[in-house]
């Protein structure tokens, strides 16, 4: 069932004083930023951007750019509070100039900061971290912290001279842990993904399944298997790690697998639990609509995976959200339904509390 096939719930079916906090969400940033914000010796290098368009690339509602617009959707949504991601930004994780990428991660940073501010107890902003430079990385992940964001966005697909299994990023991971900054990796971020024209022209089919699909997926689990196998987490054991917008029915796979070959001890490996374990200690994932998690989530993931509505983007489940919810989680207990809509985010993100936001 798409999101598009969802009819409203009926009253019974759905409990609409129940608080929702989304743990990816997205902002879509003035098209203009870069070009009138960065400093004068990038500006010829800004990146570019279609004009702003309610209705166009990545923004259906005008709360992506306007925080005033957003609250009130938020309560046509039912949704209370919100993790914010950026949305042209993410193109920018495949830049090759680490100085002109770390110039526009800290203009998206300086523009969030202000954006969140609108609603500082329903809006809860990631910072985005070039990460060419582990030490200037570190830098901005302070100050970043310093200004109240959430967390630490980096590349979810890094060069591969920059893979999460080099020991390019202990400096970063260190500071993650001792700062208390969870470490968020968002699909379509990284080398592979090289901005392209959007001309509108159609794939053939099974070219679009194979990206969309199976190419994304990989990236997200090329990056689980590094960051654990590889013994960053037997290392920072506070570090928190995100996988965004991968959804989640694959993952209890993958960890089996990766339990099953390192205990046959046929690999060299730092590690002294199970894979799995130091999954649910330290890593956490978040999902939007994902159908077949109605299956695993009674067994499997109630405290490390975290409910999100993807808004504003086309494909988000607003304003159907509590429906997608009452569909795929509302056969849960009631304690596990409540970690994963707004326990485990509050927690990891270490959040106020968000008021119960309603419509009017």
């Amino acid at each position: 069932m798409t999101t598009s096939q969802i009819r409203p719930a009926a009253a019974a079916d759905s409990d609409v004083t129940e608080l929702l906090i989304s743990a990816d969400s997205h902002v879509v940033e003035d098209p203009e930023l870069w070009k009138s914000r960065l400093p004068a010796a990038f500006r010829e290098s800004a990146p570019t951007y279609p004009a702003l368009s309610v209705g166009g690339p990545f923004q259906a509602h005008a709360g992506g750019h306007d925080p005033r617009e957003r609250i009130k959707e938020m309560a046509t949504d039912g949704v209370s509070g919100e993790v914010l991601y950026p949305s042209l930004a993410m193109d920018q994780y495949s830049l090759e100039d680490p100085h002109l990428q770390e110039a526009c991660f800290r203009v998206y940073n300086d523009w969030i900061i202000e954006y969140c501010a609108v609603a500082p107890d329903r809006l809860f902003g990631i910072g985005m971290i070039s990460m060419y430079d582990a030490g200037r990385a570190v830098e901005e992940l302070q100050r970043c912290k310093r200004a109240g964001l959430r967390g630490a966005m980096i590349w979810q697909a890094p060069p591969d001279e920059l893979a999460f299994s080099t020991d390019h990023y202990e400096r970063f991971w260190a500071a993650a842990q001792d700062l208390q900054m969870p470490v968020n990796l968002h699909i379509l971020t990284g080398a592979p993904y090289r901005p392209v024209p959007r001309t509108g022209a159609r794939r053939v089919g099974y070219q679009a399944m194979r990206t969309t699909t199976n190419t994304k997926l990989l990236y997200a689990a090329n990056a689980l298997s590094d960051l654990i196998l590889a013994g960053a987490l037997v290392r920072y054991p506070r570090l928190k790690v995100v996988l965004v917008e991968n959804e989640i029915s694959w993952i209890p796979f993958y960890l089996s697998q990766y339990d099953k070959y390192l205990g046959r001890g046929t690999f060299d490996s730092p590690l002294t639990m199970p894979p799995s374990e130091y999954f649910f200690r330290q890593v956490y994932a978040t999902f939007f609509n994902d159908p077949p998690a109605a299956w695993i989530l009674p067994h499997w993931g109630t405290n490390n995976c975290m409910w999100s509505n993807d808004y504003p983007h086309p494909n988000s489940t607003w304003p159907n959200s509590r429906d997608v919810i009452q569909r795929d989680l509302g056969h849960l207990a009631a304690e596990d339904r409540t970690r994963l809509i707004r326990g485990n985010v509050t927690s990891l993100y270490g959040l106020p509390v968000v008021p119960l936001l309603q419509a009017s």
